[in-house]
């Protein structure tokens, strides 16, 4: 049996550190979007108590059929309404600390699938 190694297409987090995210080679230090095909920065700027209905239709406008809500360096929970236009669409929305969040979205994209990581950063 051989392997071989897919990364498949687009945008992949390559290295993430205490309040940044690096994607292919650059370093992004403020909230921002994150699709296979598009980087949406800013994104989010009030940070995560900031957050309001306009971040996820921002998140919407990119299609996803996940999106992985990093939610800075601890688990944090925003208010279901917030995104409920998301999940009423039938979008997976999980919610995770920022690394994690990076750390998923390769696992996602490589899969072929439209992920979309929404990172809050400081």
């Amino acid at each position: 049996m051989k392997f071989h190694l897919s990364i498949g297409e687009g945008h992949r987090v390559t290295a993430t550190g205490p309040g940044w995210v690096r994607v292919n080679e650059a370093e992004h230090r403020a909230s921002f979007l994150l699709a296979p095909d598009a980087i949406v920065t800013p994104w989010a700027a009030g940070g995560f108590e900031g957050l309001t209905a306009a971040e996820f239709e921002a998140i919407a406008a990119l299609n996803p059929e996940i999106v992985l809500l990093g939610t800075g360096a601890r688990l944090r929970f925003p208010h279901p309404r917030l995104y409920a236009p998301l999940t009423g669409a039938r979008v997976g929305v999980e919610v995770m600390d920022t690394g994690a969040a990076a750390r998923t979205y390769n696992i996602v994209a490589a899969e072929g699938r439209r992920v979309v990581a929404a990172l809050l950063l400081p």
